[in-house]
């Protein structure tokens, strides 16, 4: 596969830096395992392929408060659809004034999300951002840049609220903590995303922990 894209470079004749990142992108991006996994999993029932994935995933999940301490239909149903990334640093995953299409989970790495007035945050492995985007469909008004290399996962707006039909409980909670968190930060209100993770509680108890 990769002798297609250095085919591909020496046709257009890309310069040395530019093929470098390309370099770095597919070292990073398959680590060495030149497969088509969805074309694997594609093959496999429909039982074997989220047993697998909610294997390959389990660090993820054991990572995230969102996904550790809810119901694991849920969690399967997200994970099933999440799409893996990987972004290098300098690049820009979310850019100020574009219309939210996704949602993302972070893997590993570190992102800086950049507000007006140069306000700067940062995030790394089990945070998420994007999702108030994707429950307003409103326009981002932060960038979030990937400070290293970034392995992400990225739930589409559509496959967002296909799994939050389902279960709507889920939906409310994610709507009560984005709530919860923007009020706890009034700046960041209408931002496209949320600083970092906090624990999946009983609505109850989202009151006295922030």
């Amino acid at each position: 596969q990769y002798k297609q894209v250095e085919q591909y470079m020496s046709f257009h004749k890309l310069p040395a830096d530019m093929r470098q990142r390309i370099h770095d992108y597919y070292e990073h991006r398959y680590q060495g395992k030149m497969f088509d996994e969805e074309s694997i999993l594609g093959e496999l029932s429909e039982p074997l392929r989220e047993e697998i994935i909610n294997f390959n995933c389990r660090k993820l999940v054991a990572s995230m408060p969102l996904f550790a301490n809810a119901d694991p239909n849920f969690v399967t149903s997200m994970l099933t659809k999440l799409k893996f990334e990987v972004f290098q640093p300098g690049d820009y995953i979310i850019r100020e004034g574009t219309i939210g299409k996704k949602m993302y989970f972070i893997q590993h790495g570190v992102v800086s999300v950049l507000t007006k007035g140069n306000k700067e945050t940062k995030l790394a492995d089990g945070s998420y951002f994007g999702e108030i985007c994707l429950l307003t469909r409103g326009r981002r008004t932060a960038s979030v840049r990937a400070d290293t290399y970034c392995r992400l996962y990225s739930l589409s707006v559509d496959n967002f609220n296909e799994v939050l039909e389902e279960y709507p409980m889920m939906r409310r909670a994610f709507e009560t903590v984005a709530l919860d968190r923007l009020d706890r930060i009034g700046e960041y209100r209408g931002e496209g995303f949320l600083p970092s993770p906090l624990p999946w509680l009983p609505f109850s108890r989202l009151g006295a922990q922030l």
